[in-house]
């Protein structure tokens, strides 16, 4: 374990919440009179924050004139519901339980919105994880470096001794835009094909193997 912090990407990393995510989704379509989406879909839908999933999700996206009323149902159900059939993978808390004992910095980081991240993390990962920061308006989200950056911050260390775990395209242009690198897991919503067109190099087929990187 040669890096001094680690940064998590959540969503497919951490915990396996797509059904969660499809749930919340159909409900907020079917409220709107919208055709829902299979699981599938949703799996293409997700890592740029819930507002570019429901966009991609209702049909013409933002020019539809039912889109913020889709949103608002959406967000609203989600956090009544995200942790109906959400659960860290299988592996990810013997892992963290690793990292703590040898004295590592732990973070996540996360598009999803920041009361649910905020929610989640807390939930799952209140033992290991001392900073989690989601999605907000005040600060450009993933894959811009800026929330990886404040959980740096938060945490007190240098970006020179970190990495940036994720599972998606998306984390892999965080890592590189923070000049970090990246290990991208292959349990997650994306398979290795795409992480390696995508620019992925460093892989983790288990959490177990993100302690040997």
């Amino acid at each position: 374990m040669k890096f001094e912090s680690y940064i998590f990407d959540l969503d497919g990393t951490l915990i396996e919440s797509l059904r969660d995510l499809k749930e919340s989704c159909n409900y907020a379509l079917q409220s709107c009179d919208m055709p829902v989406r299979t699981l599938e879909d949703v799996r293409m839908f997700v890592g740029n924050g819930v507002k570019k999933l429901m966009e991609r999700a209702v049909p013409d996206g933002l020019a539809n004139p039912r889109f913020e009323e889709a949103y608002a149902i959406f967000r609203q159900h989600y956090l009544h519901h995200n942790l109906d059939h959400t659960a860290p993978y299988p592996g990810i808390m013997e892992m963290l339980a690793t990292l703590q004992a040898n004295g590592k910095a732990v973070a996540v980081v996360s598009n999803k919105f920041y009361a649910a991240t905020q929610q989640l993390v807390r939930h799952f990962f209140s033992d290991y994880v001392s900073v989690a920061i989601g999605e907000r308006e005040d600060i450009k989200k993933k894959p811009a470096p800026d929330t990886v950056m404040e959980a740096l911050r938060q945490l007190h260390k240098p970006v020179s001794t970190a990495v940036y775990i994720g599972d998606s395209d998306v984390d892999i242009d965080t890592a590189k835009n923070c000049g970090m690198p990246c290990i991208s897991v292959l349990w997650g919503f994306r398979d290795k094909p795409f992480l390696i067109d995508h620019g992925a190099t460093t892989f983790a087929a288990t959490p177990a193997d993100i302690l040997k990187i």
